[in-house]
């Protein structure tokens, strides 16, 4: 896999050459973990100048280390520090000057002001420029081994909800709903939850993030449950609304087709080419023509990677179109406040039409059940 990050690497520094930039200086954890392949929380690297270079503050190869963060590209020079308390992102800019580096792009979004002042302290005649989202945007568009990776971790997150759902769900709380979920996902297979469980019932449910409580479920209730794996860093994301021990009533058959329907025309609309507002607007349209326009959150979907809610964002104000391989969520939801609601999710991957169009990764039913 050395090759793959040497890869990255590579097009990241073409990129700062042409935009003036003679290194870079990469701190943000997703971004040096995918250029890196795995780095300790608070790496920094430095591509560019004699040799790129992955600067650390911990041993990646200490106990513990790699397990949770990976191992780093065979081919990068590490350099651990003296001292736990140094900054490798100052020590990465002092590395640069010495190297006779005059000009060096830095993740202004990833450094407080401290810190940026301290890269211009320890090197007053470098000269710093912004890099801003480039790491992120070349992170959008996956490549095989990403994607195999996340079908690995849509998986694990159908397993751990599946099972979840043929157990008895009446009496128990939100909260031991969701702690349960968490050690079904390690159970198989991933480091750990993509994200804090969320589990809503009654008037909980359908609420975005909602952090579980003590309710107890109850007959006639929704249930809404969202989560994912996070399984070799990378994320999925699954959210599904059933029925607890009744027939569903008619205002919860009524509610839950028009957030399927909206979130079927969402999956829909996603093709190569497609602007990220027009899949917004495609699921957007099917609420709001249902009465429910001022309930609607802030995008129907987002990219998931090595971080959930990664770009690209499903939103109507966002500019950009949609890429072949780009894994996304389809995510609309709507809830009735004092009654509850409908949230269903799924992790996709952007496909052509020729290839059978996105690829859903996430396979729970979305049949409403009762359970």
């Amino acid at each position: 896999m050395s090759e793959v990050y040497a890869a990255r690497r590579t097009r990241l520094r073409e990129r700062c050459e042409a935009a003036g930039s003679e290194a870079a200086l990469v701190s943000g954890d997703a971004n040096v973990r995918y250029l890196a392949g795995g780095a300790p929380a608070g790496a920094a690297l430095l591509v560019g100048g004699r040799e790129d270079v992955l600067l650390c503050a911990e041993d990646p190869y200490a106990a513990g280390a790699a397990g949770a963060a990976g191992r780093p590209a065979e081919d990068l020079r590490i350099v651990v520090l003296p001292t736990p308390e140094g900054d490798p992102a100052v020590a990465g800019a002092e590395r640069a000057a010495a190297a006779k580096v005059g000009s060096l792009a830095v993740e202004e979004h990833h450094l407080t002001v401290a810190r940026h002042r301290a890269l211009r302290s320890v090197a007053p005649g470098l000269r710093l420029a912004d890099l801003g989202t480039a790491v992120e945007q070349q992170r959008i568009v996956k490549d095989d081994e990403e994607i195999s990776t996340l079908r690995i971790a849509a998986e694990i997150a159908d397993h751990a909800l599946g099972e979840l759902l043929e157990s008895i769900l009446v009496g128990r709380t939100e909260r031991h709903l969701a702690l349960e979920l968490e050690r079904r996902l390690i159970d198989h297979g991933a480091r750990g939850p993509a994200f804090p469980t969320s589990v809503g019932t009654g008037p909980n449910s359908g609420l975005v993030g909602h952090p579980p409580t003590d309710r107890r479920v109850e007959e006639g209730d929704f249930l809404s449950v969202c989560l994912g794996a996070d399984y070799r860093g990378y994320r999925s994301e699954v959210a599904r609304t059933f029925v607890i021990g009744t027939s569903p009533a008619d205002w919860q058959i009524e509610l839950y087709e028009q957030v399927f329907a909206a979130q079927r025309a969402g999956r829909e609309a996603l093709a190569p080419g497609a602007a990220y507002r027009e899949v917004d607007r495609a699921a957007r349209l099917v609420l709001e023509g249902a009465g429910h326009a001022e309930r609607l959150g802030p995008r129907i979907g987002h990219g998931v990677g090595l971080e959930i809610g990664e770009d690209p964002r499903l939103a109507p104000s966002a500019m950009g179109k949609l890429d072949a391989c780009v894994p996304v969520t389809v995510d609309p939801g709507v809830h009735l406040p004092g009654r509850g609601g409908v949230r269903i999710d799924d992790t996709l991957v952007v496909r052509p039409e020729a290839d059978g169009g996105p690829e859903l990764l996430t396979i729970t039913t979305k049949e409403l059940l009762a359970l």
